[in-house]
């Protein structure tokens, strides 16, 4: 008899946690499905695609490595990778110092704080086709006043005055554009890093005699490690994905493609949806995404040999 109890009561608990289970099932299933939907099985759908060539409507006929090793004869995409990688040790840094200096002076006890916080952050938060359309008549060659004081105050000739938006000075104007625009961001995660820092680590060195500087270089920046190694891997995969700025800054917009302004992300819509060459276009997503990954277990590698 109190086998046969105990068995009931194991149907009971088992019934109990399998309720419990459909349930904890019941929350996670929407995100899931999205994930499977719109995220796993397109790219498991890409990567079966880089082997193949298909235009959209025509057989997909099987390439083999065909569409990999075109990859290292086609200039665009050399030039989309070099600009792409450049973009990329130019914003990263930059943008962490400017963001981090940020983060210090903002959480001093200066007055309207909360304002220039506002101010710092709103260029991230705003409408990606109205600052750009600001930056593009900032920086305009001939009516923009970025030129004339080129111009009226340190005298360059107009000639000799630079087109922002042109030639070897795109990326600059990009690397510019998006350090002011996300900087405000991270700053906002510096200051959550530089609020978690006890009073008393700088107390302490404050006794020790650290300065300024001191204080910062022996408190603030190890108390951040942590932090920063999470916006130097955000920057670097956001940096290595760049799309908008390349198309709204760069000119991309107007669907001629040029050497100078051509990122990977926007070499990969050119490819897939204004050449339909949907095989290769694939292939070439597949060597961003290798990219990123390496880029990414190496920057994780160098963090867990300075935690041993």
């Amino acid at each position: 008899m109190g086998e046969s109890v105990s068995t009931s009561e194991k149907r009971k608990i088992l019934s109990r946690q399998t309720k419990r289970n459909l349930v904890a099932y019941s929350f996670i299933a929407p995100n899931f499905i999205g994930f499977c939907v719109f995220t796993l099985i397109p790219m498991a759908f890409a990567f079966a695609l880089g082997f193949m060539k298909w235009d959209g409507s025509n057989p997909v006929q099987f390439e083999g490595l065909g569409n990999f090793t075109r990859i290292f004869q086609d200039t665009f995409f050399k030039a989309a990778l070099r600009n792409t990688i450049i973009y990329c040790l130019g914003t990263v840094p930059l943008t962490m110092i400017a963001s981090l200096a940020l983060a210090i002076l903002l959480n001093q006890k200066i007055i309207g704080r909360g304002i220039f916080r506002t101010l710092a952050f709103f260029p991230y938060i705003a409408s990606l086709v109205a600052i750009t359309s600001v930056w593009k008549m900032l920086f305009h060659p001939t009516k923009g006043p970025i030129n004339n004081i080129l111009f009226n105050v340190f005298g360059v000739e107009q000639k000799n005055l630079p087109q922002w938006f042109s030639g070897g000075l795109v990326l600059l104007s990009m690397i510019l554009f998006s350090v002011w625009k996300y900087m405000g961001y991270y700053m906002v995660i510096y200051l959550a890093g530089l609020q978690g820092i006890s009073a008393e680590l700088y107390e302490a060195a404050a006794l020790d005699g650290a300065d300024a500087w001191g204080k910062f270089r022996y408190v603030t920046w190890p108390q951040l490690r942590a932090t920063t190694f999470f916006v130097v891997v955000m920057l670097t995969i956001n940096c290595f994905k760049i799309y908008d700025v390349a198309v709204m800054l760069a000119g991309g917009g107007s669907g001629e493609l040029t050497p100078s302004s051509t990122v990977l992300v926007y070499y990969i819509y050119q490819k897939a949806f204004v050449d339909w060459d949907l095989g290769y276009s694939s292939a070439v997503s597949m060597v961003l995404f290798v990219l990123v990954l390496i880029v990414t277990v190496v920057q994780f590698t160098i963090e867990a040999k300075q935690d041993r």
